[in-house]
């Protein structure tokens, strides 16, 4: 993949994440800041953007989301390498979300 090709990639991404924002927040505010771990007054900045707007944004060349899942933790409970069994899998999956969502409370 070229550098052009990556960075094409990333304003596409940030095009989908942006309207993707949008709609959930539109739909339920407070689902959309759980879901996407961004502050009230990030949801209503992002609510508010026009469409022109929204794509002057997804144009830059650098990447406006980023992952929640930012410790060995959380990764390890949602990719499961240490349970052999769905029970487990399953359990560690609500643990990873119980975490993440405890650092949308940080953020807030």
């Amino acid at each position: 993949m070229t550098s052009e090709q990556l960075l094409a990639e990333i304003r596409e991404t940030n095009l989908t994440y942006l309207m993707l924002a949008q709609n959930l927040i539109r739909q339920d505010k407070a689902e959309a800041i759980f879901r996407l771990g961004v502050s009230e007054e990030s949801a209503d900045i992002l609510a508010a953007l026009s469409a022109a707007q929204i794509l002057k944004l997804a144009s830059r060349n650098t990447l406006l989301c980023s992952f929640r899942v930012d410790d060995e933790l959380v990764w390890s409970l949602l990719t499961s390498h240490n349970t052999p069994r769905k029970a487990a899998e399953a359990t560690n999956t609500l643990h990873a979300n119980i975490l993440m969502a405890s650092r949308v409370t940080e953020v807030l």
